[in-house]
């Protein structure tokens, strides 16, 4: 799962909006690094997209291997503190005046259920192998969906209900009730998919008017002090060898963020989507080789189950706006007649 401080989350916000995601990361793609044929674009936004799943399995690995000494409240503050470092040169230089809302209500809304979700996906990571919360992690663009009809009022028909169905059918291959106990650990990752849906969702409503660094430089605003809280109850001074290590852990998500965003502003996100897969891969692969965590052969069938679901539903959605727009260009062209 990808850390929260700027989305949280990719797949939830693609599946809630693919344009809104782009606005929300704020990265503008120059036209000169796009290439011009098709095929060519979704290759290079696949290996954007490979990228961002080894940056993201990376930072979970690093997670695990900090909580070694800390707590994970306590890293989560860390990850927001470095946010709101990375962020602060950009508010130097437009003063205040960039945070001028009037949609405050939205912003502390993004900033709980952020929260929710970062604490509850950081402790998940520290507890869980990182396969299983990793495969687990993958309902959040079913979540997405859900909240979109719910709160967002959009139509979904019954082929992506069915899709959305199937979706959860995979998360119950993982979790395979009754084989084994469902620990607090899953329902953490579920809940965490769950807030960093409702997280993405709002961000869809944001980014119709606010700017995109306003919408991160307000999530770190509101992430930091709300996470530096619970941190104080299981605080402990890290040595010089693991705030190195949540540097790195820094830098690492901001880099897999931008291949993300790269990724989806280069190439169609229902081509792409698929090869958010990797992102399982990666983290069994330093599960076993660094934590010696053997997956599960059902975590993958029920992992590959819910992308499948997921890139059909960004497919459906693909294929309903691209009508929308070919019928919105013919009536300009008669009207224009």
């Amino acid at each position: 799962m990808p850390p929260l401080h700027r989305t949280n989350t990719a797949g939830a916000l693609v599946a809630a909006s693919p344009h809104a995601y782009n606005r929300a990361m704020g990265d503008k793609v120059d036209a000169k690094t796009q290439p011009a044929v098709p095929e060519r674009r979704t290759v290079t936004g696949a290996v954007w997209m490979v990228a961002a799943c080894a940056g993201f399995a990376t930072m979970t690995g690093l997670i695990r291997h900090i909580s070694s000494e800390l707590h994970a409240f306590e890293i989560a503050f860390f990850r927001n503190l470095f946010g709101l470092m990375v962020m602060l040169p950009w508010l130097a230089r437009v003063g205040f005046a960039g945070l001028k809302t009037k949609r405050i209500g939205l912003y502390t809304a993004r900033g709980i259920t952020g929260m929710m979700a970062l604490l509850c996906w950081f402790w998940a990571v520290t507890v869980l192998p990182l396969a299983d919360a990793t495969a687990l992690s993958f309902t959040s663009p079913l979540f997405a969906t859900v909240l979109a009809v719910v709160v967002l009022s959009e139509v979904v028909r019954a082929r992506r209900w069915i899709a959305l169905g199937m979706g959860f059918v995979g998360a119950v291959i993982i979790l395979r009730p009754g084989a084994h106990p469902i620990g607090w650990a899953e329902v953490a990752v579920l809940f965490s998919a769950l807030m960093m849906a409702a997280s993405a969702t709002i961000i869809k409503r944001l980014s119709d008017t606010e700017s995109p660094n306003a919408i991160v430089m307000y999530m770190t605003i509101y992430l930091t002090p709300m996470s530096f809280l619970p941190a104080l109850l299981v605080w402990k001074t890290p040595s010089w060898e693991m705030l190195g290590w949540l540097f790195v852990m820094g830098v690492i998500a901001t880099l897999a963020h931008q291949c993300l965003t790269r990724s989806f502003a280069i190439a169609d996100a229902s081509a792409v989507l698929p090869f958010d897969f990797t992102r399982l891969l990666f983290a069994a692969l330093i599960g076993y080789v660094v934590f010696d965590q053997v997956p599960d052969i059902w975590i993958g069938i029920g992992a590959a189950v819910i992308v499948a679901s997921s890139v059909y539903i960004a497919h459906r959605e693909a294929v309903v706006a691209r009508s929308e727009r070919l019928a919105t260009e013919a009536a300009a062209r008669r009207d224009g007649r």
